[in-house]
């Protein structure tokens, strides 16, 4: 199966709700991910907001053209997500 970004949200921080096509949902942080010519811009927390799912590339995509495998993404979930759960930070 390929992987496809279904839906996002922000959650806080650097932290995404992600839903996958093959039922996968869960967390992902990406504080540590923004490095590069086209992440570090998204160090500022407002530009890191403004993703949108593409339906095209079927990942979440920003402005300024950066973007990331479900495949990458889906590897980094952190924990399934049940309603009301929260990232577990440890």
């Amino acid at each position: 199966m390929i992987l496809h970004v279904v839906e996002a949200r922000y959650d806080r921080d650097y932290v995404i709700h992600l839903k996958f096509n093959d039922g996968a949902e869960g967390f992902v942080d990406l504080a540590d991910e923004l490095y590069g010519e086209m992440f570090s811009p998204l160090k500022d927390l407002e530009k890191f907001k403004a993703f949108r799912v593409d339906p095209e590339l079927n990942t979440i995509v920003w402005e300024n053209g950066a973007d990331l495998a479900p495949e990458f993404l889906h590897d980094c979930l952190l924990i399934p997500a049940q309603p009301g759960d929260q990232p577990d930070h440890q």
